[in-house]
């Protein structure tokens, strides 16, 4: 019941939150120009949406802290966890602005996915499908295991850059960012893991998510932003490892999204392009190609997302490992199929 409570007034507060920063946003002249080739909107958006979201979640976890829902996770690192998704949409704001270069945009998840680290964040071990443990804890600088904190940097870091790139139609990131926070919430409250206060991290993200979801679907009266569309990748895999290590769960839900940007960022480098300049390369553009309208091809991902999130909180690490190879080959017969379906639609233009 605590959970439902929860959910429903930091859904409400997202919603109302994103209209007063929609207003702001426009008052300032913070507007995505429908000016660039991976572009799909006609009209000039609002954007800073991400401030919506950082705003109403910072505040959903004042309100668990100081209701001693967040004691059974280090406050240092719900703290670091604020901070980085603090400066995350600081950079996400001042790109929205000034346009700045992509040299200069990395700079913000490394910081924060640095302060995650630098917290004590970190993954001691790993799973092994086979059988056994993947220690990851055994050589150490200080307090900071070097492969356990490799890890969990590079995994932010990924995550953060998925939600990036994935941010191309209107309510898909965010969207798929509340299932992913819904995912986590139930795979947290399994009677194996039972950890109360990822629980309520995770349901309230999701809320917080998918209260911004009806400024932000298909046709968006306001978009994510850069600070957005790395803020909620950064939540979903600090979520993932902040107590307990969910990173197969994250990844079955953002499977596709991921070996989509991989795949994107391959051609792009074979190809001597840089990998952080959009295109309309990616699977949610080529779903656009072979005559799905925006809604569909959201509502599409969607489903994806869901199924295999959902199937993620019943399996153990060997199911986990099996669906991530049937999430493989389903991206596979996907990008294959839409190839054909594309070509045999210029042949038929």
């Amino acid at each position: 019941m605590r959970f439902i409570l929860f959910f429903l007034v930091f859904f409400i507060a997202s919603f109302y939150v994103t209209k007063w920063v929609r207003k702001i946003a426009i008052r300032l002249g913070v507007h995505d120009l429908p000016d660039m080739d991976r572009k799909i909107h006609t009209l000039p958006q609002p954007k800073l949406g991400g401030v919506a979201l950082y705003v109403s979640f910072a505040a959903a976890v004042v309100v668990l802290a100081f209701f001693g829902f967040t004691d059974e996770v280090e406050s240092m690192r719900i703290a670091a966890m604020l901070l980085g998704g603090l400066f995350l949409i600081i950079g996400g704001i001042l790109d929205d602005k000034y346009d700045l270069p992509a040299w200069v945009q990395i700079v913000f998840p490394t910081v924060a996915s640095l302060f995650v680290v630098l917290a004590g964040t970190h993954i001691s071990y790993i799973t092994n499908p086979l059988g056994g443990d993947i220690i990851l804890d055994q050589y150490k600088i200080g307090p900071y295991p070097i492969l356990g904190s490799l890890v969990v940097f590079l995994w932010i870091m990924g995550m953060t850059y998925t939600t990036k790139f994935l941010d191309g139609m209107d309510g898909l990131v965010s969207g798929i960012s509340g299932i992913a926070g819904i995912v986590i919430f139930a795979l947290s409250l399994a009677p194996h893991i039972a950890q109360t206060t990822t629980a309520f991290l995770a349901i309230i993200f999701a809320a917080v998510c998918l209260g911004f979801l009806p400024h932000n679907f298909y046709p968006a009266k306001i978009f994510l932003g850069e600070g957005g569309s790395t803020f909620t990748g950064f939540m979903i895999a600090v979520l993932a490892v902040i107590s307990g290590g969910k990173i197969a769960t994250a990844l079955l839900v953002l499977g596709i999204p991921i070996m989509d940007a991989a795949w994107v960022i391959f051609r792009r480098l074979w190809f001597g392009a840089s990998p952080f300049v959009g295109d309309k390369k990616h699977l949610h553009f080529r779903l656009l190609d072979i005559g799905l309208t925006q809604r569909q091809a959201v509502l599409f991902l969607y489903f994806l997302s869901a199924v295999f999130g959902g199937i993620a909180v019943f399996l153990q690490s060997w199911g986990k490992l099996v669906a991530l190879v049937a999430l493989f080959t389903v991206m596979v017969a996907l990008g294959i199929s839409v190839v054909i379906i594309y070509k045999k639609r210029t042949i038929k233009d």
